[in-house]
């Protein structure tokens, strides 16, 4: 009789043992970054943070960019479900939504704590949710960058004059048009592309990420000259598209182990980024960079044109001007404490657009 329960007691062991193993979800990820842009070591965290979180209920298997589908092809992946989940930059896809511009980077508008507060705390989150919800898609931010370099050339750029005629590799709807009314001319191209086409001389100059993901690019290679700061994306988010199908595929609990990966991954991305752009900062320098800043009289020109067409782009469409009125909105309420706490607030309360400008284009509430 016991040598009965005994069996009993380890089929039933053996049962549950693959019970479970039948339960855990198997996902395929990929990301728009090849293994060479330091930006893939976001990716990366998140995804060890969730094979550590949930491991027994799913696993992630995380490919570099371009090894299972071309980067610009992530987006339609996952949609399509192809692969379970992506991530990207969000400014990739305003060519299928405007209001995926504002949700990646601004024009001299948020910076990286207020891309932080306002996902976290002022709806933000909701919004990607919305916005990417209309493809079939679940949105977890889990990467923010400070300000760009800004536009790395071999003829220095000191003023905005010295922007004429110049072809320069830009990413951003709001910045490409920008760039044209300060006379240059936008050429977009993949981060993958940009050292040789630098090289070759394809482009007069490029602006692509922080210090140190330019660096790891090696652009220090084919430029001799850094024009800062970058005002064209004052800052930048990251993040990973789900397909929704797989999204709901996971229990509660599993997918509250993923939002928990993707807030922490979202706060040390912050003082990653930061670290490493500090130290190539140096690293520029070092290798003979010359590096110049826009004065003070400049930057507020360029923040007088950046407020006249983010109001135009929003106005064209009613995604793009509800994300920006929630931005300009979290801006307005934020401005009382931030401006009542200087100088030991956490930035500058921008003088941005008119927010009764993009209220009215905005859909009514």
């Amino acid at each position: 009789m016991t040598q009965l329960k005994s069996m009993a007691l380890g089929a039933a062991v053996v049962a549950s043992f693959g019970s479970a193993a039948l339960a855990q979800e198997q996902w395929t990820m990929t990301t728009t970054w090849p293994s060479s842009l330091e930006l893939i070591e976001t990716d990366r965290h998140f995804v060890d943070l969730v094979n550590k979180l949930a491991g027994d209920e799913l696993q992630i298997e995380f490919y570099e960019g371009g090894s299972l589908v071309p980067s610009g092809e992530v987006f339609g992946a996952v949609e399509s479900g192809t692969v379970q989940a992506g991530a990207d930059w969000p400014g990739y896809w305003a060519g299928r939504d405007a209001a995926f511009s504002p949700l990646a980077t601004t024009a001299s508008l948020f910076n990286a704590v207020d891309y932080v507060n306002w996902i976290q705390e002022w709806g933000g989150a909701e919004i990607y949710n919305e916005i990417y919800g209309q493809f079939g898609m679940v949105y977890l931010p889990y990467g923010v960058t400070n300000n760009e370099s800004g536009f790395r050339t071999n003829e220095p750029i000191v003023s905005l004059d010295d922007l004429q005629g110049k072809r320069l590799r830009l990413s951003g709807l709001e910045q490409g048009r920008l760039l044209e009314q300060l006379g240059g001319n936008q050429v977009s191209m993949a981060g993958g592309e940009i050292y040789q086409a630098l090289e070759r001389g394809v482009i007069d100059g490029a602006e692509f990420s922080t210090p140190n993901v330019d660096w790891s690019g090696g652009f220090q290679q084919v430029t001799s000259a850094w024009a800062t700061p970058g005002w064209h994306q004052s800052a930048s988010v990251f993040g990973v598209m789900i397909n929704q199908q797989s999204w709901d595929a996971l229990s509660a609990e599993t997918q509250e182990k993923l939002q928990i990966a993707a807030d922490a991954t979202l706060l040390w991305s912050l003082a990653f980024t930061e670290k490493r752009a500090t130290e190539a900062y140096q690293k520029f320098q070092d290798a003979g960079i010359e590096i110049t800043r826009y004065d003070d009289e400049t930057l507020n020109e360029v923040q007088e044109m950046a407020n006249e067409v983010i109001t135009t782009t929003a106005c064209e469409n009613e995604n793009s001007a509800k994300v920006y009125l929630s931005m300009l909105t979290y801006l307005e309420d934020y401005a009382r404490w931030r401006d009542a706490s200087a100088p030991f607030n956490l930035g500058r309360t921008p003088n941005g657009p008119d927010i009764e400008a993009i209220r009215e284009c905005a859909p009514a509430e």
